[in-house]
């Protein structure tokens, strides 16, 4: 690792220590029935695992690979729904938590939900990328252009994809506020003694969170080019907690690369794009020299394809999250909703759906 990377300070997760180190001190872990702690086992090994999955064998090169994103993203989804099975077989009712925990977690989603739009947005932008350099590929193979207007058409797909999607200004706040959100989760939390079922929940949404915020700022360092988004995540005092070990693997060996990517200037740091970039260079000295370009075009066309195909792919596992985030604030709400009528012994007007609303 280069003396430069060093100098920039890890940002670290909970600067007021760890909120969660408490969620089970050894004297009380007699509250918490076989069953539950089974459940918790088996949650956060499967997390574990998950995020094992994520790490890159050998020298590190597959990081930043379009097909890396979509086994993240892909990882993330699964992570999420994993939270709603956990619900289920805690048969978690909403007295076991209070209500600032709902209304704290919805706040959390509600960023999440953001930033995946936000990634949505830049995919279509490179896909968008795509399509005009297909349209100047069809032109070359067709010969129905001049040479200026070859070259004129590959300029402007260069200028789009080096462009910024005005959409990154928000990223780095928002990763922020995740962080502090988490803190304020912290400082919220009631005084009174959770449920045992609530305890689970709490520690296995914790292991959520730190998977969710890590993946979404490598994402948001990538697409912004810029590894000011990349966040690095201390977990202090949780060793006794199965995924931390890979969790730390994972960072050290994505964040360095990313970083030594940026400082080498590169025209993206996915490999995927810098390929097709670097079809289009050859592409565009054969044309101001005159030169046969079928060859070049063919073998760009493919990676072009190639690279549409895998950011679509990307795509899909970011509405998967969607969903699954939309989902879950769905039945929060719901729970609570279903509490206040129990409460006041009557029938509430029927809440419009945090999905329906996002759908129209």
């Amino acid at each position: 690792m280069s003396h430069r990377i060093k100098d920039h300070p890890p940002r670290v997760f909970f600067r007021c220590g760890n909120p969660f180190k408490n969620l089970f001190p050894k004297t009380n872990n007699a509250r918490i029935s076989p069953n539950l702690l089974s459940l918790l086992n088996s949650f956060e090994t499967n997390l574990m695992l998950s995020i094992r999955e994520l790490i890159p064998k050998g020298d590190g090169k597959a990081i930043l690979t379009v097909s890396w994103m979509k086994e993240a993203m892909a990882s993330l989804c699964e992570t999420h729904k994993s939270i709603r099975t956990l619900v289920t077989d805690l048969e978690l009712h909403v007295s076991d938590l209070e209500e600032n925990f709902i209304y704290i977690y919805s706040s959390i989603s509600s960023k999440l939900l953001e930033l995946c739009n936000s990634f949505t947005s830049e995919l279509d932008r490179l896909n968008h990328g795509s399509l005009l350099l297909k349209f100047t590929l069809s032109k070359l193979e067709t010969s129905s252009c001049s040479e200026e207007i070859y070259l004129l058409h590959l300029e402007s797909w260069r200028q789009h994809m080096a462009s910024k999607n005005p959409r990154f200004e928000n990223w780095g706040a928002i990763l922020s506020s995740l962080v502090e959100s988490l803190k304020q989760h912290h400082h919220s939390l009631p005084k009174k003694k959770l449920s045992g079922k609530g305890k689970v929940l709490l520690r296995a949404l914790y292991g959520v969170q730190v998977k969710t915020l890590y993946i979404t700022s490598v994402f948001a360092a990538v697409f912004s080019r810029s590894s000011n988004n990349l966040l690095y995540l201390t977990i202090p005092n949780m060793e006794e907690v199965p995924w931390t070990q890979a969790f730390m693997e994972l960072q050290n060996m994505v964040n360095p690369e990313i970083k030594n990517a940026f400082l080498s200037d590169r025209f993206t740091v996915i490999k995927d794009l810098e390929a097709v970039e670097l079809g289009v260079k050859k592409l565009h000295k054969a044309v101001q020299e005159g030169s046969d370009t079928n060859v070049l075009v063919e073998v760009l066309k493919k990676s072009v394809i190639k690279l549409s195909e895998r950011f679509d792919l990307v795509s899909k596992e970011t509405g998967c999250l969607l969903k699954t985030v939309i989902s879950a604030r769905d039945a929060l709400v719901e729970r609570l909703w279903t509490k206040y009528e129990e409460e006041l012994g009557v029938k509430l007007p029927m809440m419009i759906s945090v999905k329906r609303l996002v759908c129209e």
